[in-house]
């Protein structure tokens, strides 16, 4: 009866189990895993939110599957304090980043068409690759103590097939927090040109780099060589992810640009998903977004100070060095497996943190992943009770 689409299990993994039963006795959990940046214990503008989403002109409807141009204007000048040029007449919106994904994946897809994806990563191309009928292959990231992340170009290329249709790449990652290096991009590039295939680059954490000078690609926003799907959201930028609104900005040769902008809208237009409150407050919602990103900036540089220099005589526990994002990664010893690990440290010491294989790192090499938008002194709390686990 039901699609083979959705033939996926169903059931709770080990660690989910673990936490449903916590819940349901009550029992008090120090989460490390906490991303939600409304449930983090930040201070939001919350009376002038409430005024931007409440105009009078809420309550007429104006359709525009590009979405509006006020909308689309004011996102060029969040790419301009960027330092780069982004033209409304180029964007599309939509509901999320993960409609955004949906929307790209219809206009360059075929059922059975295949596109490449980073590994480690963020578990959602799977899932979004799925539903429309599109085969995702990884490729792999690698970590060297030297170079820290880098793409594994020679086994990007392996992974190019003739039903390969798009290279996507997450910048800064999530969660190793790597940003796309201007050599990658380059080869990226040149693979896009050599088998004609399209370029998606997610960016919603672009606004969050680490202190550290990693040499690093900017934004690809007019990236001109190579079809671009620029993709982002307010999510992250704003953080504000109930209000649902993300965009997609295309760029690359002329023609092509042309033509996808016009099936894209016709795509938008069957949806006409983002809602006429959102559009409205997005102008002042990114003018007013550092507001928001310097409290989790603070947060961030807090609690990975206070972890790196809790973890640095440990020896067993060992981190990767973050270039952005609001995640951290760090190894075990191989001597344990991550799911074996986080399920105790939740059943036995109410301590939530993520294994690495739920992001699909290499089980040879054993790694936890937590968020440093985690509330401060739960952050603290949960460092110091993993200090007292003998890894």
């Amino acid at each position: 009866m039901f699609s083979s689409r959705i033939d996926w299990c169903v059931q709770p993994n080990r660690l989910m189990a673990i936490l449903e039963q916590k819940k349901q006795k009550n029992i008090p959990v120090l989460d490390l895993t906490e991303t939600n940046p409304t449930t983090a214990g930040l201070v939001y503008e919350t009376d002038a939110i409430r005024q931007w989403v409440s105009q009078p002109d809420i309550l007429l409807y104006h359709p525009d599957s590009r979405g509006s141009i006020t909308a689309r204007e004011s996102i060029a000048g969040y790419y301009r304090d960027h330092g780069q040029s982004a033209h409304p007449d180029q964007m599309v919106l939509t509901a999320s980043t993960s409609e955004a994904y949906a929307f790209v994946l219809k206009l360059l897809c075929d059922p059975g068409d295949e596109i490449l994806f980073p590994q480690p990563s963020y578990p959602l191309f799977d899932f979004l690759a799925a539903w429309e009928s599109v085969s995702p292959k990884p490729y792999p990231l690698v970590y060297s103590s030297q170079s820290g992340w880098q793409i594994d170009t020679d086994r990007l290329l392996d992974a190019v097939s003739s039903r390969c249709r798009a290279i996507v790449v997450v910048n800064p990652n999530n969660p190793t927090g790597s940003f796309l290096k201007p050599s990658e991009l380059q080869v990226i590039d040149n693979l896009c040109h050599r088998f004609d295939l399209a370029l998606i680059v997610d960016e919603v954490f672009l606004d969050y780099p680490s202190k550290n000078r990693y040499v690093r690609a900017n934004t690809t926003i007019g990236h001109s060589r190579s079809l671009t799907f620029t993709l982002s959201g307010i999510s992250k930028i704003c953080g504000l992810p109930q209000l649902k609104l993300g965009w997609i900005h295309i760029s690359g040769p002329d023609s092509l640009v042309k033509s996808a902008c016009s099936r894209l809208e016709l795509i938008a237009d069957t949806y006409l998903s983002v809602s006429a409150p959102v559009q409205i407050a997005l102008p002042d919602l990114l003018m007013n977004r550092n507001i928001i990103q310097a409290q989790v900036q603070t947060r961030i540089a807090e609690n990975e100070h206070f972890y790196l220099s809790t973890m640095q005589n440990h020896g067993r526990i060992v981190p990767y060095p973050r270039e952005g994002g609001w995640y951290q990664v760090m190894t075990i010893p191989d001597t344990v497996s991550d799911e074996e690990l986080v399920c105790h440290l939740l059943e036995e010491d109410n301590l939530l943190v993520h294994p690495g294989y739920f992001y699909d790192f290499d089980e040879k090499f054993p790694s936890l992943v937590l968020s440093l938008i985690t509330p401060s002194q739960i952050f603290r709390d949960g460092i110091c009770r993993l200090m007292e686990y003998q890894i």
